[in-house]
């Protein structure tokens, strides 16, 4: 079936939406059908002019997420959709669910364990049935982290080194995180606490395996460790606020490509603060921070108080303090056959709104052009589309090295 668009942004009427749509207008290639949808006419009016010149005959395509037959329209009118509208976890299911029933390639910004799980328990088989690929994490949550592992794991297997067993991922970064995602955090918790039962699913560190009876057993390492040195660089470390969803999706992508990266798979993330003293007060203050902080979330008095200060949905950071951002992301692994080795993934801007825009569009651009693996379904960046998502985001400036 010839569709109209091979490449819709959804939801580009937000700040990150909006960002996506204008990396897309400098760099997709010439020839590539992409339309901007959203609720508002007159908002996608006033976005689209003041993208670059390239997008001022990009079409306008109208749909809420309430509306099932405007997505359903959205969906059969497009080859990928690529949507910033969130919580996913109170907007996002129709939208997966009018991409699978529609055969429609997705990509998403989620770092939502509850809305992840329940996208795969309800619309995994149907996208097999379609031939759709849903992939969820398409942003800063969880590509460096998805396509960091799998990037060691393609150079272990290339070795012969033997499959992965100790993966250590430390996180640094300069900026902040998103509006979005401290609102997908806040309905999270929300979640947790209208529903107890949920809570087993966001402390499983399994809990987005394709088959949890089939997983195997290694004692994984904590989500919230305590402040500590770590690596081969001595590097002070706190916990990562994203550890306890990107690790889900790493052991995912091990999963659906059948334990290739090892079934003895032990991964972790922490966020570095280098190896000074400066760097272990630093990260003993993150530690207490962010406990801090998560209790804040789930008590209404102090939620209204955070809820004042914290970055609102649809707001970021002016240009000028996106482009001083930056992430890195240094992996360190061992082999069953004792080698080891150092993968790091590192990018310019902003992680949490500029370099959450290039892999974004890039996934989309990807998914839409690409000769990608003949898989379908609930998928990770690294399962949908591996090496030729690297291969992109290395040309649009990013670092994916592997030493060892």
């Amino acid at each position: 079936m010839d569709r109209p668009h091979d490449l819709v942004v959804y939801g580009a009427t937000g700040f990150v939406g909006e960002l996506t749509a204008a990396y897309l207008a400098e760099h997709a290639p010439a020839g590539v059908r992409i339309g901007l949808a959203g609720r508002s006419r007159e908002k996608l009016e006033a976005v689209r002019r003041r993208l670059p010149a390239a997008a001022r005959d990009w079409p306008l395509l109208v749909a809420d997420t309430g509306d099932a037959d405007a997505l359903r329209a959205l969906a059969e009118g497009t080859r990928v959709l690529a949507t910033t509208v969130g919580p996913y976890a109170r907007y996002g299911l129709p939208v997966v669910e009018a991409c699978a029933r529609a055969g429609t390639h997705y990509a998403d910004l989620t770092g939502e364990v509850l809305f992840h799980r329940d996208a795969i328990d309800g619309f995994d088989k149907v996208a097999q049935d379609t031939g759709a690929k849903i992939v969820h994490s398409c942003g800063y949550d969880s590509i460096p982290s998805d396509l960091g592992v799998f990037v060691l794991h393609e150079r272990a297997a290339a070795d012969g080194a033997g499959e992965l067993v100790d993966v250590d991922l430390v996180a640094t970064a300069r900026g902040g995180f998103s509006g979005g995602t401290i609102d997908s955090m806040r309905a999270q918790l929300e979640a947790v606490g209208a529903d107890r039962s949920r809570r087993k699913i966001v402390g499983d560190p399994h809990s987005l395996s394709p088959d949890r009876a089939a997983e195997p057993t290694p004692r994984q390492p904590s989500d919230a460790p305590l402040p500590g040195r770590r690596g081969s660089r001595g590097t002070w470390t706190a916990p990562f606020v994203m550890a306890s969803y990107n690790t889900r999706v790493v052991r995912r992508s091990n999963a659906l490509l059948g334990f290739a990266y090892g079934r003895g798979l032990r991964y972790g993330e922490t966020m570095g603060f280098g190896s000074s003293p400066v760097g272990a007060v630093a990260a003993v203050g993150t530690t207490v921070g962010l406990a801090a902080g998560l209790a804040g979330m789930t008590l209404p008095p102090t939620r209204a108080l955070l809820d004042r200060v914290l970055p609102k949905p649809g707001s970021g950071p002016s240009a000028e303090a996106r482009a001083k951002g930056w992430f890195r992301m240094d992996v360190e692994a061992t082999t069953t056959s004792g080698r080891r080795y150092h993968a790091r993934v590192s990018g310019k801007g902003d992680p949490g709104y500029a370099a959450t825009a290039v892999m974004l569009g890039e996934s989309g651009l990807c998914l839409a052009l690409d000769d990608l693996p003949d898989r379908a379904g609930s998928l990770t960046p690294a399962t949908a589309m591996g090496a030729a998502l690297v291969e992109r985001l290395v040309t649009a400036g990013h670092t994916y090295s592997v030493t060892g």
